[in-house]
Order: C-alpha cells, then structure tokens, then sequence
C-alpha cells in the first residue's frame, strides 16, 4: 500500500471515530432529554394527584361540618312538630280559662284546667319554647302576622295594639307568629 492509501485510510478511520464519538454523544443526550421528560410527566402527574387529594380531603372535610350542623339542627328542634300540634289544645285552654264562673261546680274545674295549663307551659319551657311578646311592642314582621289595623291617637305608629292569637318560639326558631292588630 502506498503511503497516500495509508493516509486515506487514517483520515477515513479518525472520521469514522468522530463521527463515531458524536453519535455515541449524541445518545447520551438524547437519553438524557427523554429522562428529562419523563421525570417532568412523573412531577406533574404527582402535583396533579396532590391537588386532587387536598380538593378531595377540603370537600369531605366540608361535608363533615355540614352534617354536624344538620344533626346539632336536628338535635335542637327536635319537639319542633310535637310543638306545633300542642299549641292548638294550648289556645283551646287558654280560652276556656277565659271564661267566668259562676258557681262554685265551675269554679273548681277552672282550678284543676289551670293547673292542667301550668304543667303544659312547663313542659314547653323546658323544651325552649317561650311565647312571642306581642302588645305594646313594634311590629316586627318576623314575630308578628298583621291580621287588621287601626288609627288610635293613644298608640304610637308601627305597634302592636291588641293581640288575636298567641305566637311562639323554638329556642331561636319562630314556630307561629303572633297574630295581632297594628296601629298605623
């Protein structure tokens, strides 16, 4: 061989080697992106699962409350229906304690329906229920059901001159409101 062949050959050898060298450089490069990759898919697949878990953890925590609060509700006015269906038969006694004896028969059945009364309005106090002050107070549509009104110089404007039916409450709950006349 000549020595111009050996030359091509060593030129064509260190080219080969170059090139070689770039592509094994290359690899590692190209390893190293899709590693890159990857590792960055793997981070925000990560925040995603942990953004889900806390929106999942504050959702069931709200949940929590919001039971807690519907059964302490719950708890609180529970006599709410039986109340309502004894305040009939407390307005039933309320006007017949209104009536006037005559003989002393009547007398002693008025004594034996007031206590009958006084143990009923113990019992709803014992559960929360208070009657709703009416007469002489401001209207307060809240508390009271205007059923008439009138114009008389001897009340203020805005209240409450004579009370028809009597209105209560449940702890904090309106049960039935006052039924009354209002003075314009």
């Amino acid at each position: 061989m000549s020595e111009e062949t050996k030359q091509k050959q060593q030129e064509a050898k260190e080219e080969n080697s170059e090139v070689v060298e770039e592509v094994f450089a290359e690899e590692p490069q190209v390893e190293e992106q899709q590693e890159s990759d990857e590792l960055s898919q793997l981070e925000e697949k990560l925040n995603d699962s942990e953004n889900r878990y806390l929106r999942l953890r504050a959702d069931f925590d709200n949940f929590r409350r919001r039971v807690n609060v519907e059964s302490e509700a719950k708890e609180k006015y529970r006599a709410q229906g039986l109340i309502t269906d004894i305040l009939p038969a407390l307005d039933n006694f309320e006007r017949a304690l209104n009536i006037e004896a005559d003989n002393d028969q009547t007398k002693t059945l008025l004594q034996g329906m007031e206590m009958v009364h006084r143990s009923i309005v113990e019992a709803l106090k014992k559960e929360g229920v208070e009657p709703i002050e009416a007469v002489g107070q401001e209207f307060d549509p809240h508390l009271h059901q205007a059923v008439m009104q009138i114009e008389d110089e001897n009340f203020e404007s805005n209240v409450v001159v004579e009370e028809f039916q009597k209105g209560y409450k449940l702890k904090d709950r309106v049960i039935r409101p006052s039924m009354v006349k209002v003075n314009q």
